[in-house]
């Protein structure tokens, strides 16, 4: 791999190989900044009859040749390198998901403990976690033997027991993934590779009971003392390894790799990689969500009590818009889904077109009706994927936490979640549902329905689904990742205001002078009031500011404590500034017509469906 100097890198060439799709991006440097120029994409090749996944990368190059005029490919479908004037690029570099991406099992001593902390670093590193093991999940060996067996996972994570504790619990579990004598699901002329990041004392022990059957590779402890974790080791390995042995199967891609200027990354290890470096950079608070046609991810970075910024990844692998809509509406159940729907639809006719979602997934809604089903379905699918996030992003299990003398000597499992929605800075959409949803203010009102943010929130949305490509980008320019990450990638919504407090009977909640271009816009929010104060872009294409004077009444807060007054900066974008009055909890009217009524009030404030087409329903 050719080593540049990043002042150097003039064009960049990425790709992300999707299960389905190749995605081909081009960004150059142009006036002093970097910006995305062209996109191209192709179907993915990695299957029969191809079973090449360059292939399918050349196709979405090819037409990013064809979309940009520079010419990237030579006569030998190489790429050239690097970029001299309308010709070549400076480095290419790719990520995948493509063959299922990385499927891994992580086993540990304790699940709330040390095998949770496993679990978090593979999640991180951007893999779908099969399993769990763990001395106390209540199965007796020989089901975990075969369980193992049975999944055939690309690698496994071993944790256990912190430096310097007793080693037997985790010699234990060694043991049994020995007897289980596990084969990997790609490739049979390999040994398994198996991650070892537990204590220290254990890992001869543990190398005398596996080195001769799988390809044992042992990192620093995953949780060397109950009060820390230590996960970068784990996740650096899980990559190199990722790269070694599971992109080295599959078809194609040992030529994929020999092309790309820096390692493939998993596409959600990229995804993660590039919402913890812009909140790092910014020092904020963010949630990221990528809602798929069969899994639906959620990033986090929290700052608790002052900390320097903690990542959190969930896959929520049977909550999807296609393949996996039919567990989002089991684990939801109907009324869930339909209490977002503002008229009444036949039991039946709505089964039947969850099923027709699922066998044909690449079909998108025809009517008014089965556009906001679907948005309904896909509030709830982001609800319970996030929900699965706050139980997983907690404080470290298993601590000693002194909170009053009366508790101070009890041992608390306190898996308090990390997640907190009054201190969120950004919330990110990503995903088909939420990237190409026909208007922009349905995209805002999803996000704001399925996570119910608090106090100041901002809004936006990935435009064409780059992130996977400048999280890769990031590790060799990072200026350029950056800069397309908030110039080209995200559409910027505008902000959410959503007091919370507990509402005893309807009245106002909160005054507000807002200072727009075109004035002061000032009034009181109504507990069950939705408005919309439009606020756009300046020349530059930059969301403009507004100053804001926001008086919560009394009971009410803002993330400045009930009733306290501020000055603050709103955001603008392409909705605006939504003043949410719906109150935190938020919860809809039981009676069937006042819901309905509340919901077509809300949807035409914030103009989210054509009025004449609401009016019909």
């Amino acid at each position: 791999m050719a080593k540049m100097n990043p002042e150097d890198i003039k064009v960049i060439l990425a790709t992300d190989c999707g299960s389905t799709t190749t995605k081909a991006i081009l960004i150059e440097k142009r006036d002093g900044e970097y910006r995305l120029i062209v996109r191209g994409e192709a179907p993915t090749t990695v299957e029969a009859p191809f079973e090449d996944v360059t292939k399918g990368v050349l196709n979405a190059v090819g037409e990013v040749e064809e979309l940009s005029g520079r010419k990237l490919l030579d006569e030998n479908e190489k790429i050239i390198t690097p970029a001299n004037g309308n010709v070549g690029t400076d480095i290419y570099i790719s990520t995948s998901s493509a063959g299922g991406g990385l499927q891994m099992m992580v086993a540990g001593v304790v699940r709330s403990m040390t095998a949770e902390s496993a679990e978090r670093a593979a999640l991180g590193a951007g893999a779908i976690v099969m399993d769990v093991i763990a001395s106390n999940d209540k199965r007796l060996p020989h089901q975990q033997i075969e369980r193992i067996r049975h999944l055939r996972p690309d690698m496994i994570l071993l944790s256990g027991g912190i430096d310097g504790g007793t080693t037997t619990h985790v010699v234990e579990i060694a043991e049994l993934i020995s007897a289980a004598d596990p084969k990997p699901r790609l490739g049979s002329g390999y040994q398994l590779p198996i991650i070892y990041a537990g204590n220290k004392e254990a890992t001869e022990a543990v190398k005398q009971t596996l080195a001769h059957k799988v390809d044992l590779r042992t990192v620093p402890n995953i949780r060397p003392v109950l009060e820390r974790e230590n996960l970068g080791p784990a996740r650096e390995e899980i990559h190199e390894l990722f790269m070694e042995h599971v992109m080295a199967q599959a078809p194609g891609y040992r030529k994929l790799m020999s092309w790309a200027d820096a390692p493939i990354m998993p596409t959600p290890g990229a995804v993660g990689l590039i919402i913890k470096i812009i909140a790092d950079m910014e020092g904020i608070e963010a949630v990221g969500v990528d809602i798929g046609g069969a899994t639906t991810d959620v990033f986090s970075v929290f700052r608790p009590e002052g900390s320097e910024g903690v990542f959190n990844r969930t896959v929520s692998a049977n909550l999807g818009m296609s393949y996996s809509i039919s567990n989002v509406f089991a684990e939801a159940t109907l009324p869930m889904v339909m209490r977002w729907a503002p008229f009444h639809m036949d039991e039946r006719d709505l089964r039947n077109r969850v099923k027709n979602k699922m066998i044909r997934p690449t079909t998108i809604p025809q009517s008014m009706e089965e556009l906001i089903f679907e948005q309904a379905i896909a509030k709830e699918a982001l609800r319970l994927a996030f929900i699965q996030h706050k139980n997983f992003a907690t404080v470290l299990k298993g601590v000693q936490q002194q909170r009053t003398i009366a508790d101070a000597f009890e041992q608390t499992a306190s898996g308090a979640t990390i997640v907190n929605m009054m201190s969120l800075d950004i919330l990110v959409g990503s995903g088909g549902v939420l990237s190409h949803a026909p208007r922009r203010q349905q995209s805002a009102l999803m996000l704001i329905d399925a996570f119910l943010p608090e106090g100041i929130t901002r809004l936006a949305v990935d435009s064409i689904f780059m992130m996977p490509q400048l999280g890769v980008l990031s590790t060799v320019q990072k200026q350029a990742a950056t800069e397309v990450f908030n110039k080209d990638c995200l559409i910027h919504l505008g902000a959410c205001v959503a007091p919370i407090g507990e509402v005893k009977k309807p009245g106002p909640m909160m005054n507000y002078k807002i200072n727009i271009p075109d004035g002061k816009v000032e009034g009181t929010l109504e507990f069950g009031q939705m408005k919309l104060i439009k606020l756009g872009f300046d020349e530059k294409g930059n969301p403009l500011k507004a100053k804001a004077e926001l008086d919560p009444l009394k009971g009410f807060d803002l993330g400045h404590g009930k009733g306290a007054k501020f000055e603050t900066e709103l955001s603008g974008g392409v909705v605006g500034i939504i003043l949410d009055g719906r109150g935190r909890p938020f919860i809809l009217p039981e009676d069937d017509n006042t819901r309905v009524a509340k919901l077509k009030e809300w949807m035409l404030e914030l103009d989210i469906y054509p009025k004449k087409a609401l009016e019909r329903l």
